[in-house]
């Protein structure tokens, strides 16, 4: 087997092998042993099993309606449909059957759901009351809460008087302030812009390694939050696990065509055309070659594997994205990712060449 082949097959060995030592080194997480749901004739989940370590942080990932909220949902007690079956087990404890409020899991959902009329404390404080801890524990919790999240002053600030953001930090520190054996987040940056969005996700990534036991399940349709985010990621597909791993697995070695575009920008090529006559790879017929933009290298003309012509030239800010129409196949163009100031200048209308390595490649079913 050449390089590349080995490559290939080594990258998806090591995806087998890092789910297996999470799985062994992080047990008393979340459980989930073949879980079904139907609404009427529709299945939402399909006979799913998954197995979440604890203090491991997991994204969920996935199209609108593929499952993943209602993944959430049955984990958190609040799915009620025509059909569920399966087990759940958190920390060791069957919660197949237990009600949401006994199941001691922190939740934080797009509408973060603040009380307005309650002060920050009293928000924080809420789920602590309801449990009826006493006075000086509320305030010992809170404070530990509210200084987590960075807002140890606030306490007696309203809701209206925060930004987006910080409100979010509320209701995380809500959601904290229990203690929970896990926390549950739903799509909970959709709701900010992008400059936000970054700063609030680099937020999560540090309170997860000052909590390194808390296990958390967010789930989200924003790649950049897997990416970031995640020990491991988990792609659905139609109520079906699609792929599982790191996120780092899931995008150098994808096992589908469906993986790969989810994760980003790929390129499909057939096999013959991504691979010169003598590589054994050049003759598959029953997968296609998967090449990232950013592997490309745009030369000059006679200087590559591929030859075509600029079609587009996009900026965005210190990178371009350029799309090459290839000679090999009319009317098909691929994405290069190009870094402003070096190598060629790309100019629509070109003439180029496009070079790669060849363990930068990798075969997907189509």
């Amino acid at each position: 087997m050449n390089t590349a082949g080995l490559a290939y097959r080594g990258a998806h060995d090591a995806l087998a092998r890092s789910s297996e030592e999470v799985n062994v080194a992080r047990a008393g997480g979340v459980e989930i042993e073949r879980l079904s749901v139907r609404f009427g004739a529709r299945t939402v989940l399909d006979d799913l099993s998954l197995q979440i370590g604890r203090g491991e942080f997991m994204t969920v990932l996935g199209r609108s309606g593929c499952g993943k909220t209602t993944l959430l949902r049955f984990i958190a007690g609040f799915v009620k449909a025509d059909h569920v079956a399966g087990r759940l087990l958190v920390a060791g404890r069957d919660l197949t059957h237990e009600r949401a409020h006994r199941r001691n899991l922190g939740l934080l959902f797009q509408n973060y759901a603040l009380f307005p009329h309650l002060s920050v404390f009293e928000n924080v404080a809420f789920g602590l009351r309801a449990r009826r801890e006493s006075g000086a524990e509320i305030a010992r919790r809170v404070a530990d809460a509210l200084k987590l999240v960075q807002l140890a002053d606030a306490g007696h600030v309203m809701p209206a008087e925060l930004s987006g953001g910080m409100q979010q930090r509320v209701a995380l520190a809500r959601a904290l302030v229990i203690e929970p054996d896990v926390l549950l987040l739903d799509e909970p940056l959709s709701a900010l812009d992008a400059n936000l969005r970054a700063s609030v996700r680099s937020e999560l990534k540090a309170l997860h390694e000052r909590l390194p036991n808390l296990t958390i399940v967010c789930v989200t349709h924003d790649q950049d939050d897997a990416l970031v985010l995640s020990d491991r990621t988990l792609l659905m597909r139609d109520g079906r696990i699609a792929q599982i791993g790191t996120p780092q697995a899931l995008y150098d070695a994808p096992v589908d065509a469906f993986v790969a575009r989810y994760l980003g920008a790929a390129n499909l090529l057939p096999p013959r055309i991504a691979f010169p006559i003598g590589d054994a790879r050049h003759s598959e017929r029953d997968r296609l070659a998967c090449v990232r933009p950013e592997s490309l290298r745009l030369a000059p003309l006679g200087g590559g594997h591929l030859h075509g012509t600029i079609a587009s030239v996009d900026w965005y800010g210190p990178a371009l994205s350029v799309s090459v129409e290839l000679d090999a196949m009319q009317g098909t163009a691929v994405l290069v990712t190009a870094a402003r100031g070096h190598g060629m200048a790309p100019e629509k209308g070109a003439r180029v060449s496009l070079s790669y390595e060849a363990d930068h490649v990798v075969l997907v079913q189509p």
